[in-house]
């Protein structure tokens, strides 16, 4: 089978933790050793969140006053290659005798999409509300409230098409595990003479990691977080698990747009589009999501079972 893999940002470094090189590391080799069971005898594209990354450095762009700070592209881009380079190395070690890959990869926006005036993507660091005044006049950014914290927002424009696809294809077609589309990938957009220049901004993963996996004619698309399921009446006293739901059944749920809301479009938008098997779980039990054992299911229609298993 092949298998698109979307691995959160918070899964990778969690949520509150100093995001410093060892613990991204340490988290990267806890995800390389949950993937190995996936990838052995699969075909597998893995794609990462890099909201907290980006995030850091983008302030420490900031705090150096030479030189203007790099744009959201180009951090984008630095992001892709320093998480992509850890990744390698952890699943070479939990998977010997593979060969791995990571690709710098633009995706396509519009430039008249309306996320450009409307900034929602969290990335970096959570301030405390006395704090947040200070930074937006400081740097200019925009913030929004995430859970008890704030945290910097920035525009999140759909993704439109895949500017290295056929690469991708290459690589999957050879039995290369394939780190990509991370962080969402690269924003561009066309410019003249038919190429393209990038924009600030970063995409939203889950959707771009759906937008792969149709792309790619995927068998199964996993957005692997910190969560171990989608839940019905979440933050409340009857909050459950939702194991296994239509496409149009977990769209119904109306999952806020910050959390769960990008993983609820991007695996309905998948299975609705390919007929494949979409779930969303947590990372350590990335086996057990794909055998339709553990997190949310989702099918374009009544669930009959996983690729792996039976739901």
């Amino acid at each position: 089978m092949l298998l698109v893999v979307a691995l959160g940002g918070n899964a990778l470094l969690r949520r509150g933790e100093p995001m410093e090189a060892t613990n991204q590391r340490a988290n990267i080799r806890r995800a390389a050793e949950a993937l190995a069971p996936v990838a052995r005898g699969n075909r597998i594209v893995v794609t990462h969140g890099n909201g907290p990354q980006v995030g850091l450095l983008a302030l420490q762009n900031a705090s150096y006053r030479e030189v203007a700070p790099y744009p959201l592209d180009v951090l984008d881009a630095e992001t892709e290659g320093m998480i992509g380079y850890v990744l390698e190395q952890e699943l070479a070690r939990a998977l010997p005798g593979r060969r791995f890959a990571t690709l710098l990869t633009q995706i396509r926006v519009d430039p008249a999409d309306p996320a450009f005036a409307s900034p929602t993507k969290f990335v970096g660091p959570v301030y405390a509300e006395a704090e947040v005044e200070a930074v937006r006049k400081e740097r200019d950014w925009a913030f929004a409230r995430d859970g008890a914290a704030w945290r910097r927002v920035v525009p999140s424009p759909e993704p439109r098409s895949i500017e290295e696809l056929e690469t991708i294809r290459l690589l999957v077609d050879h039995d290369v595990v394939t780190t990509c589309v991370g962080g969402g990938g690269i924003p561009v957009v066309a410019c003249g003479a038919g190429g393209v220049t990038g924009v600030e901004a970063v995409i939203d993963k889950d959707l771009a990691a759906a937008l792969l996996a149709t792309e790619l004619g995927a068998d199964a698309l996993l957005l692997l977080t910190d969560v171990d399921a989608v839940y019905r009446g979440w933050g409340t006293p009857e909050q459950e698990p939702i194991r296994h739901a239509s496409a149009s059944e977990l769209r119904a749920l109306g999952a806020p747009a910050g959390s769960m809301g990008p993983k609820v479009e991007a695996v309905a938008r998948f299975v609705e589009a390919t007929g494949g098997f979409g779930a969303i779980g947590a990372l350590e039990a990335a086996h057990a999501v794909l055998d339709g054992r553990a997190g949310t299911a989702v099918t374009n229609g009544p669930v009959a079972g996983a690729p792996g298993g039976a739901v």
